[in-house]
C-alpha cells in the first residue's frame, strides 16, 4: 500500500490514543505512511489519501475537539477516504454505549466508509468527581476492556479497503 494516512485522535486519559496507535501500527505494517495527532495539533488533510478519526466517548458524545476537527475539515474530508472509531464505557456493550449520538450525521457529512465502536479502559483514579458520578450511574466496571486484537482486525479492514480503492483509481 502506498497511501498517506492521517490518524486524528481525541483521548482524555490515553486509552483511546493507544487504540489509535494500534491502528497506525497496522497501517504502517501494510506499507502506509501514517501520522498520528490530537485534533488541536492535527494538520489539514491536504496531502493525505485517507483519514481515520477517533474519539473517546463521554456521556454519549465524542470529545468536543474531535467533533470540531471533523466540522472544520468536513469539506476536505469529503474528498478523502475516511473512517471513524469510538472508544467508551468499558463495561457496556460496545455497540450500545460507544455509539455517539452525532456519529451518523458525521458519517453522512463526509461520506465516511464507516464507524466502529470499541470498548475502552476505565481507571476510576484518573476521573474527575463528575466523571466518577456518571460512571457510577452507568454501573461501568473498572479495568481495561479494550480488545486490541479486534482493533487490529478493523485496521486491517481499513487497509484492505485502501488497497481496493487505490486499485480502482489507478
Amino acid at each position: 500500500m502506498d497511501a498517506r494516512v492521517l490518524v486524528v485522535i481525541a483521548s482524555r486519559h490515553g486509552a483511546t490514543r493507544e487504540i489509535a496507535d494500534a491502528v497506525a501500527d497496522v497501517l504502517r505494517e501494510r506499507g502506509a505512511a501514517v501520522d498520528v495527532a490530537p485534533p488541536g495539533e492535527a494538520p489539514g488533510v491536504t496531502g493525505y489519501d485517507a483519514v481515520v478519526v477517533g474519539s473517546a466517548v463521554y456521556t454519549g458524545h465524542w470529545l468536543p475537539a474531535a467533533r470540531a476537527y471533523v466540522e472544520r475539515e468536513s469539506g476536505a474530508l469529503a474528498r478523502r477516504h475516511v473512517w471513524f472509531f469510538s472508544s467508551g464505557l468499558a463495561g457496556q456493550p460496545a455497540a450500545a454505549a460507544n455509539s455517539p449520538h452525532e456519529i451518523a450525521a458525521m458519517v453522512r457529512s463526509v461520506g465516511a466508509h464507516g464507524h466502529r465502536s470499541f470498548r475502552g479502559r476505565l481507571d476510576v483514579s484518573v476521573l474527575s468527581f463528575a466523571e466518577r458520578a456518571i460512571i457510577a450511574g452507568a454501573r461501568a466496571r473498572a479495568g481495561d476492556h479494550r480488545d486490541l486484537a479486534a482493533v487490529r482486525r478493523w485496521a486491517d479492514e481499513v487497509g484492505d479497503e485502501l488497497v481496493r480503492v487505490s486499485a480502482l483509481s489507478a
